[in-house]
């Protein structure tokens, strides 16, 4: 999707480390990774909590997600992409999840996954670019150049190692005002036959007196050669510490991008390094045609991906501590489309989870009867109150910091 090239600190072409260290990152081998555990830590006594935050671009469909399925209003709003009682995983009397959700069902049984009803923003806008941009940001009424995470990041200090995303770009919610997260993907560099790394990294030698511009390009060749031997460095030190008998390593072989993405963010955590924010995503959920298999078919890889790294998880004392949120730039129409699909719509819900989180289902279900002008769904909690109750009860900071003078808050859902 295009909106992903609108913000300066990300790059169109495949060359992703380029755009992070003009923006200011820097890049470490994972080995000096390793060596900052336990020099950063929270201001609470004790293990700090971290983040993953999961993007689902292109407008997940929170009614074929969380499923209203006692409801009249939705079975007759979608007569082919409704999915009846009997299939659906139930939550409670009145609504269950998509049947592709098993694990994340298992876990909302177990009390570690809260359900956040009805998110979204004021005069909602259904351009992936523009509502994207809003949620990156946190700034509904006019998006800014700057991240809600990035924001963050400028409070805590600026070092990019605290915020790393495993995505192909740098997602615009790490870009800061002074500083920017660090971003890894997860193929490593790839050249061609007549190059080596030797020779990347030698283009990276800044010269003394050169311009300021040129020496900032330089300087991008020698993120290259970073990047590329931070995942050697993280792959390799998985598999020493599995034949050590330490915790097994997950294998990287058939995985989905979003399993490769969290199978990285959990070496990281158990090899305790200092990143308290990760971030990952999922693409593909832009269905306006022949929606349910497909649909069904994303959501079970996203929940194959987040429950397994929370069985993972589950091992460790800092694992413990993770908080996953989970969340897309809009929901779909309520009334599918003459294509077996749905079209950009409005609210829709936040997944958090982790064995910290105090499960259960938060906020008013959407209400299929009292819809806006476009036959959408009317939000009841802002995602500020969402981003907000994070910052200050998982990354420990003044909400105000970052999101001046928002007051809104979540009861105490972790």
């Amino acid at each position: 999707m295009d909106f992903l090239t609108r913000r300066k600190f990300l790059l169109a072409s495949g060359v992703t480390g380029a755009g992070a260290i003009a923006a200011g990152v820097t890049w470490l081998p994972m080995k000096e990774i390793m060596q900052t555990a336990g020099e950063l830590t929270g201001l609470a006594p004790g293990v700090p909590k971290i983040l993953v935050i999961v993007t689902l671009y292109g407008g997940n469909d929170g009614l074929n997600t969380v499923i209203p399925y006692n409801d009249p209003a939705y079975a007759k709003a979608r007569p082919d992409l409704a999915y009846d009682e009997g299939e659906v995983l139930k939550l409670d009397e009145v609504a269950g999840l998509n049947p592709a959700l098993k694990g994340m069902h298992q876990a909302f049984e177990r009390k570690q996954v809260a359900i956040v009803r009805s998110v979204g923003y004021p005069k909602p806008d259904r351009s992936h670019f523009r509502s994207m941009d809003i949620w990156h940001t946190g700034e509904p009424e006019r998006p800014g150049n700057t991240g809600w995470l990035g924001r963050w990041l400028d409070t805590a200090g600026g070092d990019p190692r605290l915020a790393v995303s495993f995505e192909q770009v740098l997602p615009p919610l790490l870009a800061g005002e002074a500083s920017a997260g660090a971003v890894v993907g997860g193929n490593g560099l790839r050249l061609p036959k007549t190059f080596n790394m030797k020779s990347i990294s030698g283009l990276g030698q800044v010269v003394p007196g050169e311009p300021k511009l040129q020496a900032r390009a330089a300087s991008c060749f020698e993120a290259l050669a970073g990047v590329d031997q931070l995942i050697k460095d993280v792959i390799e030190d998985a598999a020493e510490r599995a034949k050590a008998g330490e915790t097994q390593a997950t294998g990287t072989g058939g995985q989905t991008a979003i399993q490769q993405q969290f199978n990285l963010v959990a070496q990281c955590i158990e090899a305790k390094v200092a990143t308290r924010v990760f971030s990952v995503s999922l693409g593909g959920f832009d269905t306006h045609a022949d929606e349910k298999q497909p649909h069904q078919t994303l959501l079970g890889m996203l929940d194959r991906a987040v429950t397994g790294f929370l069985d993972r998880m589950s091992k460790s004392e800092q694992g413990k501590n993770v908080v996953v949120l989970v969340y897309s730039e809009f929901g779909r129409r309520v009334k599918a489309n003459a294509s077996d699909g749905t079209d950009h719509g409005t609210a829709s819900d936040v997944f958090l989870l982790g064995h910290g989180v105090k499960g259960g289902i938060y906020g008013q279900p959407p209400d299929l009867k009292d819809l806006d002008r476009g036959g959408d769904l009317k939000y009841t909690t802002d995602f500020r109150d969402v981003y907000a109750t994070v910052l200050e009860r998982v990354l420990e900071t003044d909400a105000d910091r970052v999101l001046p003078k928002w007051s809104g808050r979540l009861p105490q859902i972790v």
